[in-house]
Parts: C-alpha cells; sequence; structure tokens
C-alpha cells in the first residue's frame, strides 16, 4: 500500500500536469492555432501538448467550464467558436472584476509584487516594440496572473481568468498593426500605477483599459 506522503506527492505531480497541459492548450486556443469550430480528439491533442491523455483530459474538463471547448460524445473535442455579441457581456463582467483586482494589488501588493509588476510592464512594451504579438500574449496572460497574485483574492480571480482568455482570442482575432502598442501602453499605466500603490490611479487605468477593449470590440463587430 502506498504511503500518505506518496499518494500526495502523486497528486501534486499530477495537478502539476494538469495546469501544464491547460496552460498548453489554452495558448493554442487563444492564438487561434486551435481553429474556432475546429475538432479534435483528445488523443491528437495529448500529441500537441506533449502530455499525457490524463492531464489532457482533466484540463479539457476545466476548458469547457470556461467555455473555450465542448466535449461532445463520440464526436470528440470541439473548440467553441467566437460569438461577438456574447464577448460584450464577457467583456461587461470583467470590467468589474478587473477594477476591484488593479484596487486590491494597488493596497495589498508585497515590495517583491510590486517588482515583479514593473518588470511586466517593461517586458510587455519591449514584446511590442520587436514586433513579437505571441510573446506579447503569453506576457499578458503572466500579467493578469502577476496582478492577480498581488491583489490576494483567489475568488476573483478564478472568475476573471477564463474571460482574460476569451479577452486574448477576440484580440487576436481581430488585431491590427498598432492594436497591440496601444493595448501594451494601456496594461503597462495600470501595471505602474499598481506596483506605486495608487489605488485611484490604478482603478482609473484599468477603466482606460477596459474602454479601449470595448471600442475596440465594437470596432471588430462594426458596431
Amino acid at each position: 500500500m502506498k504511503s500518505s506522503a506518496t499518494d500526495a506527492s502523486t497528486r501534486d505531480n499530477t495537478l502539476t500536469k494538469t495546469d501544464s497541459a491547460y496552460d498548453c492548450l489554452e495558448a493554442l486556443i487563444v492564438t487561434l492555432e486551435l481553429e474556432p469550430g475546429s475538432t479534435h480528439s483528445e488523443q491528437d491533442l495529448a500529441a500537441r501538448t506533449g502530455i499525457g491523455r490524463t492531464p489532457v483530459r482533466e484540463a479539457l474538463h476545466r476548458l469547457e467550464a470556461d467555455r473555450l471547448v465542448r466535449i461532445v460524445p463520440r464526436v470528440g473535442i470541439l473548440i467553441t467558436e467566437i460569438d461577438g455579441l456574447a464577448y460584450l457581456d464577457a467583456l461587461d463582467t470583467r470590467t468589474v472584476l478587473d477594477e476591484l483586482i488593479a484596487a486590491l494589488a494597488a493596497r495589498r501588493a508585497t515590495p517583491d509584487d510590486r517588482r515583479e509588476l514593473r518588470e511586466c510592464a517593461a517586458l510587455m512594451q519591449q514584446a511590442v516594440a520587436g514586433g513579437d504579438t505571441e510573446r506579447f500574449m503569453a506576457l499578458d496572460r503572466a500579467c493578469d496572473e502577476a496582478l492577480g497574485r498581488a491583489a490576494r483574492n483567489v475568488f476573483a480571480m478564478d472568475a476573471v481568468r477564463p474571460l482574460h482568455a476569451h479577452s486574448r482570442r477576440f484580440w487576436f482575432r481581430h488585431r491590427h498593426a498598432d492594436d497591440a502598442l496601444e493595448s501594451a501602453v494601456l496594461h503597462a499605466a495600470m501595471l505602474l500605477a499598481v506596483a506605486d500603490g495608487d489605488e485611484g490611479a490604478a482603478e482609473r487605468a484599468s477603466r482606460d483599459l477596459s474602454h479601449y477593449l470595448d471600442e475596440f470590440t465594437r470596432r471588430a463587430l462594426d458596431f
């Protein structure tokens, strides 16, 4: 019989692989390498990520809860379509949560958090200056996670995380050359306000970013 310590170690290892599978699959979905409307087998996705089928299966259930995939019995894994009107509802929800997280992070961040947020802001702008959109997308996600850690509110982050993924996918689909620069500048302003501990400025910067995303979405949908 396995010891309880071994069982715990096995669970931790499985969790790590599941998280890795989730991160890999989310990135493939957000950057449209897995096209909206396409169907894939679990085996194919395991091969694409280089991770075993059990962690991939567990990650897919999380992605289904995030509304990024649908698991269709006897058919496969369907990558959900991008629904612009539904995305506007998601954006309204994200706006409220983002402002809360920015304010909490400005108030609660440690000195190490604040250093990380300043570094995030600089790296995002460097990626845009170098024309590396995929690097920018990866940093966007990393900065969101850093901001969430600084806010120290797991409920808000659990709620907003899938909305961020939908936002990145929509943005990646409809972006133009100048959009990355504007997005990076607005993200950096928010991150730096949080790093400075200025709660009011962080909230305003978060609203500015949300306003940009709303305008971007309406342009893309030709409203």
